[in-house]
């Protein structure tokens, strides 16, 4: 058996989780005060997320702030912002829309977080 510990991010209480994993399963979770707290624990060591928010370049010099439209495996987060770094993009962009279909072989979407017009 093998413990692990971690802090909770599922809620501003930012309680000490101690995890018990066995054969890389966790079995048990403890310091939590909510529920979100084990829930947190056995996603984040078994199979962790992250959301990856950065810019892309514009075509015309800007720069626009981007998310992933949902978590993708931590593991894949730098494989994300590599392609990113090629990603050029023209105005107009509205909030919400998409300017990458499929990042990192990941299925998820990354989105415009900012509306940007033409440049005057």
């Amino acid at each position: 058996m093998e413990e692990k510990k971690l802090i909770c991010i599922g809620c501003p209480l930012g309680c000490e989780l101690c995890a018990v994993l066995e054969r890389g399963e966790v079995i048990s979770v403890t310091g939590n005060t909510c529920k979100r707290g084990d829930a947190y624990a056995r996603k984040e060591l078994v199979s962790p997320e992250r959301t990856v928010t950065s810019t892309v370049k514009m075509r015309d010099g800007r720069m626009l702030p981007v998310r992933t439209k949902t978590d993708i495996p931590k593991a894949k987060v730098l494989e994300c912002v590599r392609e990113l770094k090629h990603v050029v993009v023209e105005a107009p962009v509205e909030t919400g829309q998409i300017i990458v279909q499929d990042i990192a072989g990941t299925n998820v979407p990354v989105i415009a977080t900012k509306k940007m017009g033409e440049r005057v």
